[in-house]
C-alpha cells in the first residue's frame, strides 16, 4: 500500500534530476470554512493517464478536496501544484486549459438547449479578440458524440432525461479538452444503465490520454473502472494505491464500520464487496 508524504523536498529532488513533475499534486494540504478544517495536512500526487478514484464515508473531505485541487479554494496551508507549478500563481485561464472540473451541484440558465451548454465549455479558449473558430466546433461536437448526445443538441436542457442531462455537462467538460478533469460523484443519482454508460464514457477519455480523478461512492464500481484509489477518513488520506492493495476487509472496517469479505468478480475480475453488515451485527 502506498504512502502519500509528498514533499517540497522531495519535488525540489525530482527536478534536480531531470523527473517530470507530476500532473496534479498536493503538498501538505489544509482546506476548510471559516474557522474549521475538513481536509487537514494532505499530501497525494495523481498518476498521469489514469483513473484515480477518491472514496470515503460521507463528511470525510472527498468534495472539499477536489474544489481545492481545481483551485475553487483557497488552501489555508499547504499548496496544490499543477503541473509542477502552484495553481494558485497561475492565471484563472491558464488553469482552465489544463484542467477542467464538473462538481456535483450543476445549474445552467432555463431553455438552455444541449448544444449551447456543450459549447460553454470552449470559454476557455476564447478571447476578446477570438471568434468562435471550426476548431471550436469540432471539439464540441466530438464531445457530444463520445457522450452519445448529439442527438438531443436542440432540445432544452430541462426537457431531458436525468441520464441524458448528465451526460450533456460532462460532454461541456470534456468540449473544454483539458488533459485533466475532475469529476464530483459523476453519476450521482443515475440508475444503473446510465451509471455504466458515464463511467464508459470515463474510460474512453483515459483510453485518448485523458487523466481522470473522481469522486465515488459505489467502491464495487470504483474497483471495476478504477486504476488508482486514494482513500479518504476524517481529511486526511488513510490508504492509496491500486484497488487491489487499497480495498481491504480492514480498511473498509476502518472508513465505513462495516464487515465483508473481499471477493473476486469473475468476470471483470474486479473486486466484490460480499457479505457487508454493519459492525457488531449480522445478516
Amino acid at each position: 500500500m502506498d504512502t502519500l508524504a509528498t514533499t517540497g523536498r522531495k519535488n525540489a529532488l525530482d527536478t534536480s534530476l531531470g523527473k517530470k513533475p507530476a500532473l496534479l499534486s498536493a503538498e501538505n494540504l489544509m482546506l476548510g470554512y471559516g474557522g474549521k478544517t475538513i481536509v487537514d495536512q494532505l499530501s497525494l500526487e495523481i498518476p498521469a493517464g489514469q483513473i484515480t478514484a477518491i472514496i470515503g464515508p460521507n463528511g470525510c473531505g472527498k468534495s472539499t478536496l477536489l474544489a481545492g485541487l481545481a483551485r475553487l479554494m483557497k488552501p489555508k496551508a499547504g499548496r496544490v501544484l499543477l503541473n509542477g507549478r502552484c495553481i494558485h500563481q497561475q492565471q484563472g485561464r491558464s488553469v482552465a486549459r489544463q484542467l477542467a472540473l464538473l462538481p456535483q451541484q450543476m445549474l445552467a440558465p432555463d431553455g438552455l438547449t444541449v448544444a449551447e451548454l456543450v459549447r460553454f465549455g470552449r470559454q476557455p479558449h476564447q478571447g476578446m479578440l477570438q471568434r468562435w473558430s471550426d476548431t471550436d466546433a469540432r471539439h464540441v461536437e466530438q464531445a457530444m458524440e463520445l457522450t452519445r448526445v448529439s442527438a438531443l443538441a436542440g432540445q432544452p436542457l430541462d426537457e431531458v432525461s436525468g441520464g441524458q442531462r448528465q451526460r450533456a455537462w460532462l460532454a461541456m467538460v470534456v468540449a473544454q479538452d483539458t488533459p485533466l478533469l475532475l469529476l464530483d460523484e459523476p453519476t450521482s443519482a443515475l440508475d444503473l444503465g446510465h451509471q455504466l454508460e458515464v463511467f464508459e464514457v470515463i474510460r474512453q477519455l483515459v483510453r485518448q490520454g485523458k487523466t481522470i480523478v473522481m469522486v465515488v461512492h459505489d467502491i464495487i464500481a470504483a474497483c471495476r473502472y478504477a486504476d488508482h484509489m486514494i482513500a479518504m477518513k476524517n481529511g486526511q488520506v488513510l490508504a492509496s494505491g491500486t484497488p487491489d492493495a487499497v480495498v481491504t476487509e480492514r480498511l473498509m472496517q476502518q472508513l465505513y464500520g462495516v464487515n465483508c469479505q473481499i471477493m473476486r468478480d469473475p468476470v471483470s475480475g474486479s473486486l466484490l464487496l460480499a457479505g457487508v453488515n454493519r459492525t457488531g451485527h449480522v445478516l
